[in-house]
């Protein structure tokens, strides 16, 4: 049977928004991070991240790095996200797996059966919003991380604008 997804974006959504993170000392997990995915896995939705790391391009950390910052990011919710997707790339390099690019979803498409209709984008940046746009999916803003900036700046407004990762979760649950 297929399963809705939560495609949530990692920086300024689930965790605080440290440029360029690239230390594990230096992750912070939102406080609402943990009962969200806990409502979320609860509810039969799984939760996927996908995250833009052009850090890796850059040469400012390594993919072993940000590894080792989900691995810790698991540690601290139990494991309860289901898998990690990323986009090593600059946003010059014309990727596909760049958010606001399909790619990300398209391989965790492949890689678990998910109902896409039932599914949302939940993220701070346009990008995020974009990205669910391309895939024809709904999506939420949260205002958290970079959000108050980039809401305004929409040229389409999300399904939802959410305080923060734990609001939007609540009022996807409230919506179905």
């Amino acid at each position: 049977m297929k399963k809705p997804a939560i495609f949530a974006d990692r920086d300024g959504t689930l965790i605080e928004e440290v440029n360029f993170l690239s230390r594990v000392e230096d992750l912070r997990i939102y406080d609402f991070t943990a009962r969200a995915i806990t409502e979320l896995k609860a509810a039969g939705y799984l939760v996927l991240v996908i995250t833009n790391q052009s850090g890796i391009a850059r040469r400012i950390f390594d993919e072993a790095a940000m590894h080792a910052i989900h691995a810790e990011m698991q540690a601290q919710l139990g494991g309860a996200i289901d898998a990690f997707y990323f986009c090593p790339h600059l946003p010059t390099d014309g990727c596909r797996c760049r958010k606001p690019g399909p790619g990300m979803i398209e391989t965790a498409s492949r890689d678990f059966e998910l109902d896409l209709a039932r599914s949302w984008v939940i993220g701070d940046k346009n990008i995020d919003v974009e990205t669910a746009l391309e895939v024809k999916i709904a999506s939420a803003i949260v205002l958290t991380g970079y959000g108050r900036q980039h809401q305004p700046l929409l040229e389409e407004q999300p399904t939802i604008v959410a305080a923060d990762f734990g609001d939007a979760v609540r009022r996807i649950l409230e919506s179905h």
